[in-house]
């Protein structure tokens, strides 16, 4: 099991939110393998040294790379992972001066990248889910072991039984909402509650977890 980190465009952007995350949680990769996802990114090699080299100076050692395109890897990179999310490749159209206005032109405008994480699957025992620009939405179970760590809000459609850190950007307004509460500790910007300090009452029940006045509080949630 391997903490994956998938940066988002503008690369810059995010590697500051990984530094506010450095900054509340200094040992926070120490000792953990992490994998790069890079779906959805264009890197050219060269760019993509310069990625793993940022990492590396924040003490992030990447243990393979998933999602890049063929030929962005090479010699000095992490290896790519075979069984990841399979990635098209996005191969530029070689273009002269004299043709890179109308292309531009012509071309629509990209759209914003998505701020929010959807999971299919469960988040098994061992696995870490990071995902610093936005919400993390699980539509299955976060088992016992498990750790889910968002920007944002945490959305757990089914048992929440393992950790969950909301608001690691420094979002105090960030919330955390499950079907059936469980958990091994809740966190909203830097202040938690491990599970020997929750209130039983709460268990197994729908659930909502937010800041009051720098204070965690749970509400139950209407059943539908």
């Amino acid at each position: 099991m391997a903490t994956v980190l998938a940066p988002l465009p503008p690369v810059a952007d995010w590697l500051a939110e990984l530094d506010a995350l450095g900054r509340r949680a200094p040992a926070f990769f120490a000792g953990r393998p992490v994998i790069l996802d890079l779906t959805g990114l264009r890197l050219t090699q060269a760019d993509l040294a310069e990625l793993v080299a940022d990492l590396a100076a924040r003490d992030i050692a990447i243990l393979g790379i998933e999602g890049a395109p063929t030929g962005v890897l090479g010699p000095g990179l992490p290896p790519a992972l075979s069984g990841g999310r399979p990635a098209g490749e996005v191969v530029p159209p070689e273009a002269d001066a004299s043709d890179a206005a109308p292309a531009a032109s012509a071309a629509p405008a990209a759209p914003p990248p998505a701020r929010s994480l959807i999971l299919d699957q469960p988040v098994r025992s061992g696995q870490t889910i990071l995902h610093l620009e936005g919400d993390v939405i699980v539509l299955g179970a976060v088992a016992s072991g498990a750790e889910v760590i968002a920007g944002g809000s945490i959305h757990v459609y089914g048992p929440l039984r393992g950790r969950a850190i909301a608001g690691a950007a420094g979002q105090a307004g960030a919330r955390i909402w499950c079907r059936k509460f469980e958990p091994e500790l809740v966190a909203i910007d830097g202040l938690y509650k491990a599970a020997d300090d929750l209130d039983p009452a709460f268990r197994a029940q729908p659930v909502e977890v937010r800041l009051v006045e720098d204070a965690i509080r749970l509400a139950l949630l209407e059943r539908g």
